[in-house]
Protein backbone atom coordinates (compact mmCIF):
# COMPACT_ATOMS: atom_id res chain seq x y z
CA UNK A 1 0.00 0.00 0.00
CA UNK A 2 2.79 2.42 0.90
CA UNK A 3 4.51 1.74 -2.42
CA UNK A 4 1.25 2.38 -4.29
CA UNK A 5 0.81 5.70 -2.46
CA UNK A 6 4.40 6.71 -3.25
CA UNK A 7 3.96 5.88 -6.94
CA UNK A 8 0.73 7.84 -7.05
CA UNK A 9 2.40 10.82 -5.36
CA UNK A 10 5.32 10.66 -7.79
CA UNK A 11 2.95 10.58 -10.77
CA UNK A 12 1.05 13.58 -9.39
CA UNK A 13 4.26 15.55 -8.81
CA UNK A 14 5.45 14.69 -12.31
CA UNK A 15 2.17 15.88 -13.84
CA UNK A 16 2.34 19.08 -11.78
CA UNK A 17 5.89 19.79 -12.97
CA UNK A 18 4.96 19.06 -16.59
CA UNK A 19 2.04 21.49 -16.29
CA UNK A 20 4.27 24.21 -14.82
CA UNK A 21 6.85 23.80 -17.56
CA UNK A 22 4.14 23.84 -20.23
CA UNK A 23 2.87 27.08 -18.70
CA UNK A 24 6.32 28.67 -19.09
CA UNK A 25 6.40 27.56 -22.73
CA UNK A 26 2.90 28.86 -23.41
CA UNK A 27 3.69 32.18 -21.73
CA UNK A 28 6.67 32.82 -24.00
CA UNK A 29 4.73 31.73 -27.07
CA UNK A 30 2.15 34.34 -26.11
CA UNK A 31 4.58 37.23 -25.64
CA UNK A 32 7.24 36.11 -28.14
CA UNK A 33 6.97 38.86 -30.74
CA UNK A 34 6.89 41.75 -28.28
CA UNK A 35 9.49 40.18 -26.01
CA UNK A 36 11.91 39.65 -28.91
CA UNK A 37 11.47 43.25 -30.06
CA UNK A 38 12.92 44.44 -26.73
CA UNK A 39 15.95 42.13 -26.93
CA UNK A 40 17.93 43.71 -29.75
CA UNK A 41 21.45 43.69 -28.36
CA UNK A 42 23.72 41.04 -26.90
CA UNK A 43 24.67 41.34 -23.24
CA UNK A 44 28.20 42.71 -22.67
CA UNK A 45 29.01 39.76 -20.40
CA UNK A 46 28.16 37.39 -23.25
CA UNK A 47 30.25 39.41 -25.70
CA UNK A 48 33.24 39.17 -23.36
CA UNK A 49 32.76 35.41 -22.92
CA UNK A 50 32.41 34.74 -26.65
CA UNK A 51 35.51 36.78 -27.46
CA UNK A 52 37.49 34.88 -24.83
CA UNK A 53 36.33 31.35 -25.65
CA UNK A 54 35.04 31.23 -29.25
CA UNK A 55 37.47 33.39 -31.20
CA UNK A 56 40.05 30.64 -31.75
CA UNK A 57 37.66 27.68 -31.88
CA UNK A 58 36.57 26.10 -35.16
CA UNK A 59 33.64 24.12 -33.82
CA UNK A 60 29.99 24.07 -32.84
CA UNK A 61 28.22 26.63 -30.67
CA UNK A 62 25.01 26.30 -28.66
CA UNK A 63 22.67 29.11 -27.64
CA UNK A 64 20.56 27.35 -25.01
CA UNK A 65 17.34 29.26 -24.44
CA UNK A 66 18.12 31.20 -27.58
CA UNK A 67 15.03 33.40 -27.79
CA UNK A 68 15.47 35.73 -30.75
CA UNK A 69 19.05 34.49 -31.35
CA UNK A 70 20.86 37.70 -30.43
CA UNK A 71 23.56 35.60 -28.77
CA UNK A 72 23.51 32.92 -31.47
CA UNK A 73 24.45 35.73 -33.83
CA UNK A 74 27.57 36.40 -31.75
CA UNK A 75 28.53 32.73 -31.79
CA UNK A 76 27.93 32.46 -35.54
CA UNK A 77 30.54 35.15 -36.17
CA UNK A 78 33.25 32.88 -34.72
CA UNK A 79 32.20 29.24 -35.09
CA UNK A 80 31.60 26.84 -37.97
CA UNK A 81 28.01 26.18 -36.95
CA UNK A 82 25.56 27.17 -34.24
CA UNK A 83 22.53 25.47 -32.71
CA UNK A 84 19.79 27.57 -31.13
CA UNK A 85 17.43 25.72 -28.79
CA UNK A 86 14.34 27.08 -27.08
CA UNK A 87 11.16 25.59 -25.64
CA UNK A 88 9.04 28.33 -27.24
CA UNK A 89 8.15 27.92 -30.91
CA UNK A 90 7.12 31.57 -30.99
CA UNK A 91 10.57 32.69 -29.88
CA UNK A 92 12.24 30.35 -32.38
CA UNK A 93 10.26 32.03 -35.13
CA UNK A 94 11.64 35.41 -34.05
CA UNK A 95 15.14 33.89 -34.08
CA UNK A 96 14.63 32.60 -37.60
CA UNK A 97 13.49 36.05 -38.72
CA UNK A 98 16.56 37.69 -37.18
CA UNK A 99 18.92 35.17 -38.80
CA UNK A 100 17.39 35.73 -42.23
CA UNK A 101 17.48 39.52 -41.92
CA UNK A 102 21.05 39.64 -40.61
CA UNK A 103 22.49 36.88 -42.75
CA UNK A 104 23.86 34.45 -40.16
CA UNK A 105 23.32 30.69 -40.00
CA UNK A 106 21.75 28.93 -37.03
CA UNK A 107 20.09 25.52 -36.74
CA UNK A 108 16.96 26.02 -34.65
CA UNK A 109 15.48 23.28 -32.44
CA UNK A 110 12.43 23.33 -30.20
CA UNK A 111 13.44 21.37 -27.14
CA UNK A 112 13.68 20.94 -23.38
CA UNK A 113 16.69 22.40 -21.60
CA UNK A 114 16.58 19.50 -19.14
CA UNK A 115 16.66 16.84 -21.89
CA UNK A 116 18.77 18.19 -24.73
CA UNK A 117 18.27 16.48 -28.12
CA UNK A 118 22.00 16.77 -28.82
CA UNK A 119 24.84 14.26 -28.94
CA UNK A 120 27.28 13.85 -26.08
CA UNK A 121 30.52 15.85 -26.49
CA UNK A 122 29.09 17.70 -29.50
CA UNK A 123 29.36 21.35 -28.38
CA UNK A 124 32.50 23.48 -28.20
CA UNK A 125 31.08 26.74 -26.81
CA UNK A 126 27.69 27.30 -25.19
CA UNK A 127 25.76 30.31 -23.93
CA UNK A 128 23.00 29.55 -21.40
CA UNK A 129 21.74 32.91 -20.17
CA UNK A 130 18.43 34.15 -18.73
CA UNK A 131 16.85 30.70 -19.07
CA UNK A 132 17.84 28.43 -16.18
CA UNK A 133 15.76 30.51 -13.77
CA UNK A 134 12.57 29.74 -15.75
CA UNK A 135 12.74 26.01 -14.94
CA UNK A 136 10.22 25.55 -12.11
CA UNK A 137 11.96 22.93 -9.91
CA UNK A 138 15.44 22.37 -8.57
CA UNK A 139 15.40 18.88 -10.07
CA UNK A 140 14.75 20.31 -13.54
CA UNK A 141 17.42 22.97 -13.12
CA UNK A 142 20.03 20.45 -11.96
CA UNK A 143 19.09 18.08 -14.79
CA UNK A 144 19.56 20.95 -17.21
CA UNK A 145 23.05 21.72 -15.88
CA UNK A 146 23.93 18.02 -16.12
CA UNK A 147 22.70 17.98 -19.72
CA UNK A 148 24.86 20.97 -20.52
CA UNK A 149 27.86 19.09 -19.07
CA UNK A 150 27.00 16.05 -21.18
CA UNK A 151 26.91 17.88 -24.52
CA UNK A 152 30.05 19.97 -23.89
CA UNK A 153 33.11 18.37 -25.46
CA UNK A 154 36.29 17.99 -23.37
CA UNK A 155 37.85 21.44 -23.35
CA UNK A 156 34.56 23.17 -24.16
CA UNK A 157 33.26 26.14 -22.20
CA UNK A 158 29.83 27.52 -21.35
CA UNK A 159 28.49 30.69 -19.77
CA UNK A 160 25.53 30.17 -17.42
CA UNK A 161 23.52 33.04 -15.94
CA UNK A 162 20.44 33.54 -13.77
CA UNK A 163 18.72 36.35 -11.90
CA UNK A 164 19.82 36.68 -8.30
CA UNK A 165 18.81 38.26 -5.02
CA UNK A 166 21.65 40.74 -5.58
CA UNK A 167 19.39 42.57 -8.05
CA UNK A 168 18.12 45.85 -6.61
CA UNK A 169 14.60 44.73 -7.52
CA UNK A 170 14.60 42.26 -4.63
CA UNK A 171 14.92 42.56 -0.86
CA UNK A 172 15.19 38.82 -0.12
CA UNK A 173 18.54 37.22 0.69
CA UNK A 174 17.47 33.57 0.23
CA UNK A 175 16.53 32.03 -3.11
CA UNK A 176 12.81 32.05 -3.89
CA UNK A 177 10.18 31.42 -6.58
CA UNK A 178 8.16 34.31 -7.94
CA UNK A 179 6.43 35.68 -11.00
CA UNK A 180 7.45 38.79 -12.90
CA UNK A 181 4.90 40.63 -15.02
CA UNK A 182 5.43 41.25 -18.72
CA UNK A 183 3.33 44.11 -20.10
CA UNK A 184 2.12 43.70 -23.67
CA UNK A 185 1.22 46.62 -25.95
CA UNK A 186 -2.18 47.81 -24.84
CA UNK A 187 -1.44 47.20 -21.16
CA UNK A 188 -2.24 43.50 -20.71
CA UNK A 189 0.11 41.84 -18.22
CA UNK A 190 1.37 38.26 -18.34
CA UNK A 191 3.05 36.53 -15.39
CA UNK A 192 6.38 34.78 -16.03
CA UNK A 193 7.81 32.24 -13.59
CA UNK A 194 11.28 32.88 -12.14
CA UNK A 195 13.43 31.19 -9.57
CA UNK A 196 15.55 33.96 -8.07
CA UNK A 197 18.86 32.54 -6.92
CA UNK A 198 20.84 33.55 -3.88
CA UNK A 199 24.44 33.74 -5.13
CA UNK A 200 25.63 30.96 -2.83
CA UNK A 201 22.68 28.81 -3.93
CA UNK A 202 23.67 29.32 -7.58
CA UNK A 203 27.21 28.18 -6.82
CA UNK A 204 25.96 25.21 -4.80
CA UNK A 205 23.67 24.07 -7.61
CA UNK A 206 26.56 24.24 -10.06
CA UNK A 207 28.74 22.30 -7.61
CA UNK A 208 26.07 19.58 -7.36
CA UNK A 209 25.92 19.24 -11.14
CA UNK A 210 28.30 17.51 -13.54
CA UNK A 211 29.79 20.87 -14.54
CA UNK A 212 33.09 22.22 -13.30
CA UNK A 213 32.89 25.87 -12.34
CA UNK A 214 35.83 27.97 -13.50
CA UNK A 215 34.69 31.46 -12.50
CA UNK A 216 31.63 33.06 -10.88
CA UNK A 217 30.72 36.72 -10.79
CA UNK A 218 27.81 39.05 -10.11
CA UNK A 219 26.93 41.64 -12.73
CA UNK A 220 23.81 43.79 -13.07
CA UNK A 221 21.93 41.63 -10.59
CA UNK A 222 22.73 38.38 -12.38
CA UNK A 223 24.91 35.45 -11.36
CA UNK A 224 27.33 34.39 -14.12
CA UNK A 225 29.46 31.27 -14.20
CA UNK A 226 32.01 30.14 -16.74
CA UNK A 227 31.94 26.36 -16.66
CA UNK A 228 33.26 23.24 -18.36
CA UNK A 229 32.27 19.61 -18.29
CA UNK A 230 33.99 17.59 -15.55
CA UNK A 231 35.97 15.67 -18.16
CA UNK A 232 37.44 18.89 -19.57
CA UNK A 233 41.15 19.28 -20.17
CA UNK A 234 40.83 23.07 -20.12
Amino acid sequence: MAEDRNRARDRTESRDEDARRADVRDTYDRIATHFASTREYAWPEVETFVEAHASDVAGVGLDLGCGNCRHAELLAAHLESVVGLDVSRGLLETGQTRALKRGFAVDLIQGDAAALPLATDSIDVAVYVATLHHLPTRAARTASLDELARVLRPGGHALVSAWSTAHDKFEETEGFDTTIEWTLPGGETVDRFYHIYAPDEFEAELADSALECREVELSSGNCYATVTGTGSNA
